[in-house]
């Protein structure tokens, strides 16, 4: 095959890449070369009077030439030639080089006319040094060069104008540099390894390049004008013309079709039926290599298609300053994974369209990165207008020549819609394709590839996550709102908010859906909420709520509250709890060569940094508390080791510092990307911390902590982040998911054997996040968010489910199931009940996984396996009953009809009503005493919680880490408002004004009211009730009515009773019923007891329907019993069976109850042969009850 490149050797003035560009714009750099036996000599003869470079063999030892390889188009050989004389005092050769360790031919230019007298202009040599240095040949060969004699050029316009490009060319920086050790970039002494073989990457890279299985190496090629030049020719108005090259797609649309089905297949992907367009979605978690992929996609495509024009267009200056960071540190791994395959790539700049025409004309790989805000608006865009540079054309034509392959890193945010400005620019630039990444996808065209949350939790690939909840207990003091979001729907416009609100005397906060004009002492129930009532909402990106209150408004944006304890307090607390963690892990890990790092976002960086008025730094309050915090931690036993012979003064002001938006006066500055000012600012931010990402990874640099905006979150991924506090309130309903997102990356080594290594398992991988909200409430949050970015349904089967499950054909090939069988299954599953219409998972499922009785089709009998693995993981680990083990339990007719349970029965079997004698003087007496005697009331507190995180595809679920290690902090509510405790306290209780005053004053614990009011309330309220319920039943009197009024013995009969068998002691005799339905473990093992001790004759465990009434609701007794031991008479016991047999451990009402159960039988036993009420845990205790 005849190639379309050369390769030529540069070892003079043609070695700056700017210089051969002038010539040849396709010229790209492969890298420094190594020409053995020659040495460089002065001495080609000039018309300019002057000697230029050649080189000459040499019999001197380890006599060497170094110089810079160059691809250039084969279009553009003339121009080469021309631009090294040929013909005029020089001539072509073809010679052998080293390059990165191996033998490379190579086309070189060596003089013909020779003239050892003469010596080179300074602004000649002066060209060769620059390129030496800007390519980094070896130091000793960049002196050699430098210590060879020069004259000055007698034409000072032509030294001018050349040494102009010598500064130009000192300014900038090599495209390839020296070669380096395969897989490794060298980063102020810190290496990261990059891994070629990853499993999951492979597969992603593999569905997108199989989508063009079929298609040959091919390219397009065009005409490009050439730009006019200033002087010669190009002052006559004559142009040149160069070669452009392009993609060329040569595959049929069912030929694409038949691949993505064939890759969908493979991947478990539902299929697409039709390819409406050339876009395709690769979804990967963050934190497991994205832009890895489609970097090293790029060279695949390359590789096996020819194709060499990329676009990677991206939403904002952080994702592409990234992108070219991994561009610039990858480099030297690419090159040694596809033999040093030269490439260039480059940042659009709007200032520099020279660069769209080189991209058009080179024959190598050339990869552009830009803003979608570059390309989208056409009015205002120089790629939309014609320009000289580019030969008069619009460079945006230049682009749609080549056919690129765009490649959209987080296209939920470049496109706007379907239809949105961002998505038509990227159909305006005529793609041959478009490959859309990201793991959070709106829109899903023909997916190829998903390695979504749940898979990249299953198989380690991330860190796993722990949440620390610092949960605010007693702090329901003032009018508390947070604002949560805003929407409009149908013209409704209507806000979420957080509220205090009181249920059943109790204060929970809830989330509630207002709208303007609520008064919120309505939606609460609270008196402390009089006169706060909601204003003006305002929806979309610049959400808003107003809230009145007496006197004044307050307008918050999402996430912001009013009314909360301490802000300042709490902050606080969570920078403690984050550098409590950091040092435990640092502890643990800097032993194994792993740096720990720790991240705080903030809402505001005057809160980190502020200026005086001459502009001097000043320290905010988080940067003083955690200076504060910092040097108290140190202090603990427990991280002694971590800081002797330290300086804790400096030591606490080294390890912390911020990372903002950086202004024109070089301050820190908030961040918003709103205008081109802020973009800028952002820009100069996002620059600083691409820099420092490596650096941070040394434990040379004593930097631990870092402050970020809120705002800048895309820029910091930083793989040894273990712990990520928010000092701010989560506002939005992603704010989690992008939290998290920060620190997600797998670990890497900082020193050791194996540096720059990344280390895999959750014994080390464990993220910590600081939240101001429960686990409980963080792991749910976190599902929505999931299940809303990204799709994922938990716990849902679909029809695709099961198409890639492998099988064995005839001939002993193997293939994927199919989506036509998978649908079958799916099919089944909805007639057996396990699924409904959308998949859902139904209890039925979960049950038959659980006793292993799944039915499945017997077609796919060799698949049961498979299928079964995939339902239970999406099933998840509900504990449930098991409907079909739920029965109808019979009564045993021959206990029931004789003599000895009737006996039992007519003497408990009557109705009683009753009557209550209440003393109010000893009511308040005894409300008074129990108050006095209560648990003391403390402050508004923190209670601090750790609980890991699971991410499954049954769900997000958070357990926590030990139940005992939780602590508490007291905290400061400020100011508090003191409500009308007299009229919430009737309320509550429904006692006299009278009786309330007189029960507080006598209590002595008015102190605790002003201390914490809501608690208090609620504690002397509580207490009041009880004591009430208990008054009620002291003064109870039971009365039977009459005869007639029973439950009949037939009711057994009559009334349905139903059980799960998994809940019952299974034919028994002595029962009334064949099985007996227990609550607990303590009703099993009693019915077990009376079954096998003979003295009981029979029993009865009493059915619901048998109840007795009292004041505090209907009362349903444990069992009946009769019980005759020999030469003993019959004795009659109606037991309540509890783990404790001491009141004191019951619930209030549930003793009252059972106290008022104890006179009941009283009543029926009075003047005859009677029942006997007794509590008992076993047997025995009713035997000693007997005695």
């Amino acid at each position: 095959m005849v190639s379309d490149h050369i390769v030529t050797f540069a070892y003079g003035s043609n070695m700056p890449t700017s210089r051969i560009r002038e010539r040849c714009p396709s010229a790209t750099a492969m890298g420094v070369a190594e020409l053995r036996g020659y040495e460089v000599r002065w001495h080609k003869a000039s018309k300019d009077g002057s000697g230029k470079a050649d080189i000459v063999q040499s019999d001197k030892p380890g006599s060497s030439v170094f110089g810079v390889l160059y691809r250039i188009a084969l279009g553009e050989k003339p121009a080469l030639d021309r631009a090294e004389g040929l013909g005029h005092g020089y001539k072509e050769v073809q010679l052998t080089v080293l390059l990165h360790g191996q033998d490379v031919s190579v086309t070189a230019y060596k003089a013909t006319d020779i003239d050892p007298q003469l010596t080179p202009y300074s602004w000649y040599k002066a060209l060769a040094v620059a390129g030496a240095k800007q390519h980094k040949l070896p130091v000793a060969y960049i002196e050699q060069l430098e210590a060879a004699p020069a004259i000055e050029d007698p034409d000072t316009e032509r030294h001018k104008t050349n040494m102009a490009l010598v500064d130009a060319t000192a300014g900038s920086t090599p495209i390839t540099a020296s070669p380096r050790r395969p897989g490794v970039v060298s980063s102020q002494g810190m290496r990261l390894h990059f891994e070629p073989d990853l499993d999951y990457q492979q597969q992603a890279i593999e569905a997108v390049c199989d989508l063009f299985r079929g298609q040959e190496i091919n390219r397009t090629e065009f005409t490009v004008t050439r730009a006019a030049a200033g002087g010669g020719q190009g002052e006559l108005g004559l142009e040149e013309n160069a070669l452009g090259i392009g993609n060329r797609l040569t595959l049929l649309d069912d030929e694409i079709v038949s691949n993505l089905r064939d890759i969908q297949l493979r991947n478990g992907l539902p299929p697409s039926a039709t390819v409406s367009s050339g876009d395709f979605t690769v979804e990967m978690e963050t934190g497991t290599g994205k832009t890895y992929v489609y970097l090293r996609t790029i060279f695949e495509l390359n590789k096996r298609f020819g194709f060499t024009k990329f676009m990677i267009v991206v939403p904002s200056v952080a994702i592409k300053e990234g992108v070219y960071k991994t561009l610039e540190i990858t480099e030297a791994h690419f090159k040694s994974l596809y033999s040093g395959q030269p490439f260039d790539y480059f940042l659009y700049d709007s200032s520099k369209p020279g660069d769209i025409r080189s991209f058009a004309t080179s024959s190598t790989i050339q990869i552009m990165v830009v803003t979608v805000g570059a390309i989208n608006k056409k009015d205002v865009n120089n790629l939309y207008k014609p320009n000289e540079k580019v030969g008069g054309e619009m460079p945006v034509d230049l682009i749609r020549a080549t056919r690129p392959v765009l490649i959209v890193d987080e296209p939920q945010s470049v496109d706007g819609g379907l239809e949105g400005q961002g998505k038509k620019a990227l159909d305006a630039m005529h793609p041959l394709c478009t490959l859309r990444y990201s793991a959070t996808h709106v829109d899903k065209h023909n997916m190829v590839y998903r390695l979504d949350a749940v898979d990249a939790y299953e198989r380690k690939l991330v860190k796993q996550i722990e949440v620390a909840s610092m949960e605010v207990e007693g702090g329901h003091n003032k009018a508390f709102v947070r604002f949560l979001s805003a929407s409009n729907t149908r013209g409704s416009i209507t806000a979420k908010v957080e509220l205090d609100v009181q249920r059943n005397g109790k204060v929970r906060r809830e989330t509630v859906t207002v709208q303007d004009g609520d008064h919120l002492e309505e939606t609460t129930g609270r008196e402390i909420y009089r006169d706060v009532r909601i204003g003006e909402i305002r929806v979309g990106g610049d959400a808003l709520l107003e809230v009145k209150t007496p006197g004044s408004e307050e307008f918050l944006r999402p996430g912001q509250a009013i009314g909360d304890v301490d802000p300042d307090g709490i902050k606080r607390l969570m920078i403690r709890k984050t550098i409590i963690e950091h040092l435990e892990k640092e502890k643990r890990l800097a032993p194994l060569g792993i740096k720990v790092l720790s991240l705080f976002f903030i809402d505001a960086v005057q809160h980190y940094r502020s200026y005086d008025e001459d502009g001097n730094p000043v320290k905010g309050k988080y940067a003083l508390m955690f200076e504060e915090e910092y040097r108290r931690a140190a202090k603990l036993p427990d991280f002694k080791s971590l800081f002797e012979g330290i300086d804790l003064i400096s030591d606490a002001e080294e390890v912390h510092d911020g990372y903002f938006s950086i202004d024109k006066s070089r301050r820190w500055t908030d961040t918003a990307e709103n205008n081109q000012a802020n973009r800028d600012n952002a820009e100069r931010a996002y620059n600083l911390i691409m820099k420092e990402k490596e650096k941070l990874l040394s434990f040379d640099k004593k930097l631990k902590f870092i402050f970020s905006h809120s705002a800048l979150k895309e820029g910091w991924d930083n793989p040894n982040v273990f712990q990520i506090c928010t000092l701010r309130d989560i506002g939005t309903e992603r704010e989690r998911r992008q939290t998290i997102g920060r620190g997600l990356r797998l670990a890497v080594k900082s020193k050791g054997e194996d540096k720059g290594h990344r280390v895999r398992g959750f014994e080390i991988n464990t993220l910590t996040v600081i939240a101001t909200e429960s686990y409980e409430e963080f792991a749910e949050n976190l599902q929505k968010e999931i299940e809303k970015d990204t799709g994922i349904r938990f716990g849902i089967v679909e029809k695709h489910q099961f198409a890639s499950i492998p099988i064995t054909k005839e001939d002993g090939s193997t293939a994927q199931l199919g989506f036509e069988e998978s649908a079958a299954i799916f099919q089944h599953l909805e007639a057996k009940g396990y699924v409904d219409a959308k998949g859902q998972v139904q209890d039925a499922l979960k049950t038959a996984l659980k006793s292993g009785k799944v039915e499945l089709p017997e077609a796919f009998q060799a698949q049961h396996v498979a299928i079964k693995d995939i339902l239970r993981k999406l099933a998840g680990k509900l504990d449930i009953k098991n409907a079909a083990e739920r029965v109808k339990v019979n009564t045993r007719a021959a206990v029931l009809s004789g003599d000895e349970f009737r006996s039992l029965w007519d003497r408990i079997k009557h109705k009683t009503t009753y009557r209550v004698q209440f003393d109010n003087e000893k009511l308040i007496q005894d409300c008074t005493k129990a108050i006095s005697e209560a648990a003391p009331i403390s402050k508004a507190r923190i209670r601090i919680r750790k609980a890991g995180l699971s991410i499954g595809q049954s769900g997000v679920e958070a357990k926590e880490r030990d139940k005992n290690s939780s602590s508490i902090v007291t905290i400061e509510e400020g100011d508090i408002v003191l409500p009308d405790v007299i009229t919430d306290l009737q309320d509550r209780t429904q006692l006299t004004r009278r009786s309330i005053v007189e029960i507080l004053r006598k209590s002595n614990r008015l102190a605790d009211f002003k201390r914490n009011p809501q608690a208090f309330i609620e504690l002397v309220g509580e207490t009041i009730n009880r004591t009430k319920r208990q008054a009620l039943v002291d003064g109870i009197r039971y009365q039977r009515i009459g005869e007639e009024a029973y439950y009949a013995q037939e009711l057994f009969e009559q009334e349905e009773l139903m059980g799960y068998m998994k809940n019952m002691v299974t034919d028994t005799t002595k029962s009334v019923y064949e099985h007996v339905v227990y609550d607990s473990g303590v009703e099993r093992t009693f019915a077990e007891q009376l079954e096998k001790n003979t003295a009981v004759k029979v029993f009865a465990k009493l059915p619901g329907w048998f109840k007795v009434p009292t004041p505090l609701g209907s009362y349903n007794p444990d069992w009946a019993i009769l019980v005759e031991e020999e030469g003993a008479e019959r004795l009659y016991f109606v037991v309540e069976t509890k783990d404790s047999l001491f009141t004191d451990d019951l619930r209030s009402s549930e003793a009252a109850k059972i106290d008022c159960g104890k006179a009941h039988f009283r009543a029926l036993s009075e003047g005859n042969d009677g029942v006997r009420y007794i509590k008992a845990r076993t047997v025995d205790n009713i035997f000693e009850g007997a005695n």
